[in-house]
């Protein structure tokens, strides 16, 4: 087990030595088969003072694997966005694009509300 005291901060110390330090971090869940995934594809302009962005939802696995995800729609789009909590944002409306991009992949897609 590393040394890591900043997973410790805040914690009181034990002069037992049987003591061991519990770790609250959750476990990823394993990421599902692109086949296994269904995404939904919509427009979303919330907080983003009027400019649209094409937002995906529904990718279960681990946050490695949402931002490659997410590397590759924006590379293929040719902009900029972020993949972060499950969701991946591309700037801009390519919904169209997104969806041929994510079931060419083998993703079940959706679009979802949006205009």
């Amino acid at each position: 087990m590393a040394n890591d005291w900043k997973d410790r901060l805040g914690v009181v110390f034990s002069t037992n030595p049987d003591y061991e330090y519990e770790n609250d971090k959750e476990e990823e869940m394993e990421t599902l088969a692109a086949n296994q995934q269904e995404l939904r594809v919509s427009l979303d302009r919330k907080k983003r003072k009027g400019k649209s962005v094409t937002l995906i939802t529904g990718f279960i696995g681990t946050e490695e694997d949402s931002k490659a995800l997410g590397k590759t729609l924006k590379t293929k789009c040719g902009v900029g966005g972020t993949a972060k909590d499950g969701e991946i944002l591309i700037q801009g409306d390519f919904r169209k694009k997104v969806i041929e991009i994510l079931k060419g992949l083998g993703y079940k897609v959706k679009q979802a509300g949006g205009k």
